[in-house]
Parts: structure tokens; C-alpha cells; sequence
């Protein structure tokens, strides 16, 4: 399907920009052609429909044209965090059936381990051998078995809750049903671009803005990563017209000393998750920027969307229910609950290829999130009586820090294989600036003394650099039930009370660097 996709545009707006990325444009019909020469590439490697292949790069254009040229061939890519380091990266290797990885110089480094631990990885491509397969011929292939639009095309990793992460499995339809439902309900249009630089492993850069930015006939101004200081010449360079920010991100924007040049700005828009009335209220008056929403998930879609003509009252919900999108809010066992009462928000597509097609080689885990037909998001949250949308918890046990969901049961397993360590607990504290930070309580081995900074720096060492916690406690013991099930919801609080007594290590003076 990103193969018709990119040839209707090539033979509609050809000549039209669609990729500014390090002071080059590639225009739409350009994207086209060199996609097909990836394609062409992958194709001489013995990669083919079905294959499975992880892509571990940084922001840049070949990450757009190894996926859709991946895409093109019906195979599958799997976008690995660039942040991710020793066993995860093993696990993410082994459980998605890879056999041939694309990486940058600096992913290659850390994946020298995970790739020595297993014999299924068959090809490993730098980003020299892809640069080459943009000299191959540009015009499209001959397939075999032609791409459908349900044909799997990525396996995306979301947070483990109780267990290891699980791969979502996105038709080729997904991202385009995300596009088309950002470009009409946020008014997109071709002359817009849309800034990024948020990273393309996850679904808010390469969906909300990419895929967005192609089914408005628009452009994409894409960055490596963020930057406050250079974050609004970026802005101005770019001549973008919209932005999308994590919560943190934006609340650093905010905190940003005023400045007379703060309306020097093409920025019609920004989608910012989660967002609030004093943030929305304060992006117009000082920015003069309609700040929009949504709530979404790997799994599915843009379920609800806070749009630039929805009213300022809103601000603090995740947006509307559109006509896309079901959504219900149902008690414990499944019951549908009125509007303004509490309950976990479930969702179903009114169309076809707009949600995953389950969590890979994880069937029970797939059948778990279903219940009557409807997805079980894990997370808690009530409808007004005008269908608005407004969040109050996960029930799932994640945390969410500085954009990045994190498995405490991840951490935890991480935490343990210290020598020092028999029993860790992880969970959510609330951040100053948005979202959570991390804090552990962590229960000694017998006859060990590690010291805190000793566990940051073990951390670090094999963790992505977002998950390491920043506040710790030792404790004898955690509280359980009668299951021996840790009771976190005992330690959520104790943590959130004493928060200014916990060792935290920001205090201590010790980063962690990406």
C-alpha cells in the first residue's frame, strides 16, 4: 500500500517538497524513486515478502526510505529504539523473528552483543551499503505476490506492563489511517510543514507527523532530536507551520525565557500529549499557537482528537470522539458506564486497517485485549456528555518519562541480575514538569552492600538511558499480598508522600547520558 500511496503522489504533486531534512529537500516524486531503488536493494539481499527486518537508526531520510522500502517488497520492518542497550535489544532481536538488521555506525556499537547471542540475523546493513542502494534504478519492481493493504509492515514495541514488551504488529494500512484522520481533523493542507523532532521508531513522529504530512500533501521538516536551545530557530528555518510535543517537551518550550521574537513564527498548530487548559491558554496569548490533542496508542489510532477549532474549555481532555473512532467507558467487568464516571477506556475502529493485527507470537496476550469486540486500552477515563475524553490513570503498570513508556517489570528484571540485588519494585512518581520519574525500592542480597550511586551507574550501563531510575530507597522488605503480589499501589503512595526524602540522584549531581 506505501507503494501506491508514494506513486498516486509522485504522479500527482511530484514537484512538490515532502522531506527537509540537513538542508536538502526531496521532493515527493523523489521519495518515490529512491524508495524503489531501497526497494530494489533489499530485493538483491535475498529480502523479499514476510521478511523480517530490524531497523536501528537516529533520525535521518534513510530511516523513511528503509522502512517504505522495506514496505514496498511486503516486508516487515521493526523500528528499535536507539536508546535501548544489551538484553532488550536481545529480546527485540529474538522475539521478532529478525533476520536482517539496518543501522547506523552508533547503533551498530551497542548491538555487537545482542547480534553475537543469536544465529537467526543472517545480514546486517550499515548506512553506507544503504546509501548505495540509491544509485540503483528508481523505477518500481516486479513483484511476485503483490502488497496488500493488511499485509503486515512493522512490529512496533510497546511498554511490558506485567511482562516483556510485545510487538505490535501494524498492517500497511495503519499509519495511512492515522495520516488521513490527522490531515482532516487538524486541517492540514500542502502548505503546511510540519516540524519533527521527536524520533521516527515511534509512532508520534513517523504516524502523526510523517504520515500526516503525506495525506495533506504537505512537507515534513525533520531534526534529530530536541533541542531547547536551537528548538525555535529550527522553527523559523523550517518555515514549519505545525509542531507536535511530548508534555515534557512542551513545558520546556514554555519555560523558555520570553522574548520579543516569540510571534516570529509561521506555527499555526501544535499537538501536544498530554496537554492542559494553563498550557493551551498560554500558547495562544504568548505564541499565538493553537495548541491541539489526541489520544492514541501504538495499537491503534488517533482515538479521540482535540482539534483547532474545538473550544479552549476543552483544553484539559484528550479531545472528541470522532466519527473514526467508538469509544466506551466500561466498569470492571465490562460494563458500559455513562458519561462523567470512571472507567476503563475501550475503543473500536469504524473502519477497516485501522488498529494492529495483534502482538506478535503473543496470541493469549492478543485475545486478553479484546473484550466484546472493543480494545482494552489499560488506561482509566471518563467521557462528558459532549463525547470529550479526559484521562485520569493507567491501570496498566507503566510508566511514562519525558515521552518514553517504560516496563517496570523491564527495569526490575534489569535491576536484578546485579549481584547486590534480590528484590526490586518500580513505579511511577510524579514529575515536576510532566508526566512521571522513576523511583525503585530495592531489597538487598544477603551478605551485599551496594551503595545507590553504584546501582545508577549499573544501571546506565545496561538500560536505555530513560528508564534508569531517579529516585531510590532501600527497604528489608516490600509489601505483598497474601498472593505475594507486591502491593506497588502501597509503595506509589509512599514514594509520592515522601518524595523530598527519597535518595534521588539529580540531587546527588549524577547524569545519564543518551
Amino acid at each position: 500500500m506505501i507503494g501506491e500511496v508514494l506513486a498516486e503522489r509522485a504522479a500527482r504533486v511530484g514537484d512538490r517538497p515532502f522531506l527537509l531534512w540537513q538542508g536538502r529537500t526531496t521532493t515527493y516524486a523523489e521519495a518515490d524513486r529512491v524508495t524503489n531503488s531501497y526497494a530494489r536493494g533489499f530485493a538483491d539481499r535475498g529480502i523479499g515478502h514476510g521478511t523480517v527486518v530490524a531497523v536501528m537508526m537516529a533520525n535521518r531520510a534513510e530511516f523513511l526510505w528503509t522502512v517504505w522500502g522495506l514496505g514496498k517488497l511486503g516486508a516487515v520492518a521493526v523500528p528499535m529504539n536507539t536508546a535501548a542497550r544489551g538484553d532488550q535489544l536481545g529480546y527485540y532481536l529474538r522475539q521478532s523473528g529478525a533476520t536482517r538488521v539496518c543501522a547506523d555506525a552508533a547503533s551498530l556499537e551497542v548491538l555487537a552483543a545482542p547480534l553475537s547471542g543469536t544465529d537467526a540475523v543472517r545480514g546486517v546493513l550499515d548506512v553506507d551499503d544503504l546509501a548505495g542502494f540509491a544509485d540503483l534504478p528508481g523505477d518500481p519492481l516486479e513483484l511476485d505476490r503483490p502488497v496488500a493493504r493488511t499485509d503486515p509492515m512493522l512490529i512496533m514495541y510497546t511498554s511490558g506492563t506485567t511482562g516483556p514488551s510485545k510487538g505490535a504488529v501494524s498492517p500497511q494500512s495503519q499509519g495511512h489511517a492515522v495520516g488521513k484522520q490527522m490531515a482532516r481533523h487538524c486541517g492540514y493542507g500542502p502548505d503546511d510543514v510540519l516540524y519533527t523532532c521527536l524520533p521516527l521508531f515511534h509512532a508520534n513522529a513517523l504516524w502523526f507527523t510523517v504520515y500526516a504530512a503525506l495525506w495533506a500533501d504537505a512537507s515534513v521538516a525533520l531534526y534529530p532530536r530536541f533541542s531547547a536551545r536551537s528548538f525555535w530557530s529550527e522553527i523559523r528555518e523550517s518555515g514549519a507551520t505545525e509542531f507536535n510535543a511530548l508534555g515534557a517537551m512542551a513545558n520546556v518550550v514554555w519555560q523558555i525565557p520570553p522574548s520579543e521574537r516569540d510571534r516570529d513564527h509561521r506555527v499555526r498548530t501544535a499537538m501536544v500529549v498530554p496537554t492542559s487548559r494553563a498550557l493551551v491558554d498560554g500558547f495562544a496569548d504568548r505564541y499565538g499557537i493553537t495548541v491541539t490533542s489526541v489520544f492514541a496508542m501504538t495499537e491503534n489510532c488517533a482515538v479521540t482528537i482535540l482539534g483547532p477549532d474545538d473550544p479552549r474549555e476543552k483544553a484539559a481532555s484528550a479531545g472528541r470522539v470522532r466519527d473514526d473512532v467508538g469509544v466506551q467507558i466500561t466498569a470492571e467487568d465490562g460494563t458500559p458506564l455513562p458519561p462523567g464516571e470512571v472507567g476503563e477506556i475501550c475503543v473500536r475502529p469504524n473502519g477497516p486497517g485501522m488498529m494492529m493485527l495483534g502482538y506478535h507470537e503473543m496470541p493469549e496476550a492478543t485475545v486478553g485485549a479484546i473484550r466484546d469486540l472493543w480494545f482494552r486500552t489499560g488506561d482509566r477515563g471518563y467521557l462528558d456528555d459532549e463525547g470529550y475524553l479526559f484521562f485520569v490513570d493507567r491501570i496498566k503498570e507503566a510508566i511514562r518519562r519525558r515521552g518514553e513508556n517504560i516496563s517496570a517489570y523491564e527495569l526490575e528484571t534489569a535491576l536484578c541480575k546485579h549481584p547486590g540485588v534480590h528484590e526490586v519494585a518500580a513505579v511511577a512518581v510524579p514529575a515536576d514538569l510532566s508526566e512521571d520519574d522513576v523511583m525503585v525500592y530495592v531489597v538487598r542480597a544477603d551478605g551485599h552492600d551496594p551503595s545507590y550511586s553504584e546501582l545508577v551507574h549499573y544501571a546506565a550501563e545496561n538500560m536505555a538511558y530513560f528508564m534508569v531510575p531517579r529516585y531510590w530507597e532501600f527497604v528489608d522488605e516490600l509489601p505483598k499480598t497474601a498472593s505475594l503480589k507486591i502491593e506497588k499501589f502501597k509503595l506509589k503512595k509512599d514514594a509520592a508522600d515522601r518524595r523530598d526524602e527519597l535518595w534521588d540522584r539529580e540531587s546527588e549531581g549524577i547524569e545519564v547520558r543518551r
